[in-house]
């Protein structure tokens, strides 16, 4: 396992044993072994960064989704069955009991 894992860390990183390793010029290679790892860390960070955001951004919705419910039952309550809102006993101008 570890040889593995040895493999694959040098595959990627070491500049004479990736495929880098065919550019002769050893400043270029590490300019694009550079540009690599930072293209790499913007995605990972962009990912992440995404991933949090998507769940602030779902409690969002389901709060004003479940807003909008209340309210569509509230009315539907309010039409359907108006004796379910007991109050003081006062009424709006103009209505009567």
């Amino acid at each position: 396992m570890i040889k593995i894992i040895v493999q694959g860390w040098n595959f990627i990183f070491n500049h004479n044993v990736s495929p880098l390793r065919h550019i002769e010029d050893v400043a270029i290679r590490h300019y694009i072994l550079q540009a690599l790892g930072f293209m790499w860390a913007v995605s990972f960070s962009v990912a992440v960064g995404s991933y949090t955001t998507a769940f602030a951004n779902i409690i969002g919705h389901a709060v004003l989704i479940a807003a909008a419910g209340i309210t569509v039952a509230t009315y539907t309550t309010a039409k359907l069955k108006p004796s379910a809102f007991k109050g003081s006993g006062r009424q709006a101008d103009g209505e009567h009991q």
